[in-house]
């Protein structure tokens, strides 16, 4: 027999057995969608993280007041500033850096007509658009001489401006900030989390000088939340640390033994941890779609070893007309891989639909990659190789005397 009449003998044998076919291929499909659908979510979780850290900007690092215990407690005795808006235009300067922007933030009561609710209203330089890569879907945002003048403008994100202005075009419209009216000049694009938590269409965004002179008023006006920085394409941020460190040390005065009373922050830094961490959940989940497709093909040996013991008479017959053992051993095992490589087929296709499922749901994106459906396929087949081996083994070291003489 060659290797077509044996695949055909093959879908003969699983066609006469139909429920048992069935029974010993569900196996076989639960664990094929298991393995494409977890490696699927796996590596549609990595691509997410690798978007949601895009949003956040390239090159990115942030500096924040405050240090360790020794630093707060001179901060506290006055020893030494807070970070400050002179900070940030200092760090202008420096060479491994292509921008900084000083940044505000506090809570505010929103207004627009008879709407009202509480947003996170962020203080910033024009700076901070490029550097954190925030895009505009309308409108222009505010300019230098915007800054300098505190003019009351405001970018709003997609959210806010949907809760406000729903249907309308929000662009020259007035919102009231704690009963502070200020002119929406812009929309952002897209949304997600950002490195302080928030979500980009949530963003209420005016210029820092305006949220100091009409928002968030302190005795210290000169200090800021924090500074973003952005490190020059190429650079290594390891570098541009040290060098933020070295001018904010000398600016502040700190001696050679005493600690920062500030800190970096390095995103790359969390993004490679981000993805260590997503990788790992990846193999994770793999390893537990490999577990039930094995459990499957223990199935799939154990019927293979019934269908051994149900057709022993058919096995002497064969090898009375001539059938070597290698022919019985080829047929066996043919069976068992022809019945992995259908139920991956189903399988694949579960998985496919399962994932277009979740994607329609506009929550969240799974991708199903061609390896991934190479991998499966070829574990499938390895797995009826594996698993069908020994029962195929033993059909063929059978006598043919002693499986005619079977009841």
């Amino acid at each position: 027999m060659n290797l077509l009449q044996v695949v055909i003998e093959a879908f003969r044998s699983m066609g006469a057995n139909r429920l048992r076919t069935v029974l010993t291929m569900l196996g076989i499909i639960i664990g094929i969608t298991s393995v494409v659908l977890l490696l699927a979510l796996g590596d549609s979780m990595q691509r997410f993280i690798g978007k949601e850290l895009q949003a956040l900007g390239t090159n990115m690092l942030y500096v924040f007041p405050g240090g360790s215990r020794a630093a707060e407690r001179r901060m506290r005795t006055n020893a030494a500033p807070s970070l400050t808006m002179d900070d940030a235009i200092s760090l202008n300067n420096i060479p491994s850096l292509s921008g900084s922007s000083p940044a505000l933030q506090g809570g505010f009561k929103l207004s627009a007509g008879n709407e009202t609710a509480s947003f996170t209203v962020f203080g910033v330089t024009t700076e901070m658009f490029a550097i954190r890569n925030w895009k505009l879907d309308q409108g222009s945002g505010f300019s230098e001489a915007d800054v300098r003048a505190a003019s009351r403008m405001v970018v709003i994100g997609q959210k806010v401006a949907d809760q406000f202005f729903y249907k309308l075009d929000p662009i020259g419209k007035s919102i009231r900030i704690e009963n502070v009216s200020f002119e929406v000049v812009g929309v952002l694009h897209g949304e997600g989390k950002q490195i302080d938590g928030g979500n980009l269409a949530d963003m209420v965004i005016v210029p820092i000088t305006a949220a100091r002179a009409h928002l968030i008023r302190s005795p210290f006006p000169n200090n800021v939340h924090y500074v973003a920085v952005q490190g020059k394409p190429g650079q290594n941020l390891d570098d541009a640390v040290e060098d933020i460190k070295e001018r904010l040390r000398d600016r502040h005065r700190i001696k050679v033994d005493d600690p920062d009373d500030f800190r970096v922050e390095n995103l790359a830094s969390f993004a490679e941890v981000a993805h260590k961490i997503s990788a790992g959940i990846a193999l994770l989940l793999g390893l537990i779609g490999a577990i039930s497709l094995v459990v499957g093909g223990i199935g799939i040996m154990n019927i293979m070893l019934v269908s051994v013991t149900e057709r022993t008479r058919e096995i002497g017959i064969r090898m009375a007309i001539g059938a070597k053992p290698r022919d019985v051993l080829l047929q066996f095992l043919t069976e068992a891989v022809v019945i992995c490589l259908a139920g991956g087929a189903i399988g694949i296709a579960i998985a496919v639909g399962a994932a277009a499922g979740i994607t329609s749901t506009g929550k969240f994106d799974v991708f199903i990659t061609p390896s991934a459906i190479l991998l499966a396929c070829g574990f499938s087949s390895l797995v009826g190789v594996f698993f069908g081996f020994y029962p195929a083994r033993r059909a063929s070291r059978l006598q043919p005397v002693d499986c005619l003489r079977y009841e």
